[in-house]
């Protein structure tokens, strides 16, 4: 029964240090993070996601782990989010950019569906018409632009009532950035 025991209640001592220590940690991330900002918290562009789930990992398994101090879980987290901070910045840099942001892709144009988009997105027609419910739309027709965005959003733009239906066309309208196509 001793066995039973200790794999559900273990060491009531070092159940107490690893509640301290999740708590010293969990302090240290919510200073860390609004020091560099709340962008890792709510947009997640893909190696924001990284650094939530890394950050997620780091303190559970430091809070956990008998060989790990809080000393060493603060600098991991302190030098992940200081990486982070660095991506953040030098994403202004053409060749870094296109690294850490996919560019957004164009789902609908002018009430048209692009097959060929949603297959490179991953999104499948029913997830496309989700997502038009969730903004409202009923009538495709309705929906000018549809961009699935860097952070995995989709956004919408719709139609005006001064749209002129008969300039519709299935390529990009030229006021759209060429990377929409």
């Amino acid at each position: 029964m001793n066995g039973v025991s200790d794999a559900l209640v273990g060491d009531p001592e070092r159940a107490v240090l690893a509640a301290v220590k999740m708590l010293a940690l969990f302090l240290t991330a919510v200073v860390a993070f609004r020091l560099t900002g709340r962008r890792a918290l709510t947009e997640l562009a893909p190696f924001d996601f990284v650094t939530a789930v890394a950050v997620g990992a780091l303190i559970g398994r430091t809070a956990t782990a008998t060989d790990a101090s809080w000393l060493v879980g603060t600098a991991a987290l302190v030098t992940l989010l200081a990486a982070h901070v660095a991506v953040v910045y030098l994403r202004f840099l053409p060749g870094v950019r296109r690294v850490a942001d996919p560019e957004p892709r164009l789902l609908v144009h002018d009430g048209v569906v692009l097959p060929a988009a949603l297959r490179r997105c991953g999104i499948t027609r029913p997830d496309l018409d989700i997502v038009l419910r969730q903004h409202g739309v009923t009538d495709l027709a309705d929906v000018r632009l549809a961009v699935f965005e860097p952070n995995g959003a989709v956004s919408l733009v719709a139609r005006t009532g001064h749209d002129d239906p008969a300039a519709r066309t299935t390529s990009c309208a030229p006021d759209l950035p060429p990377n929409l196509g």
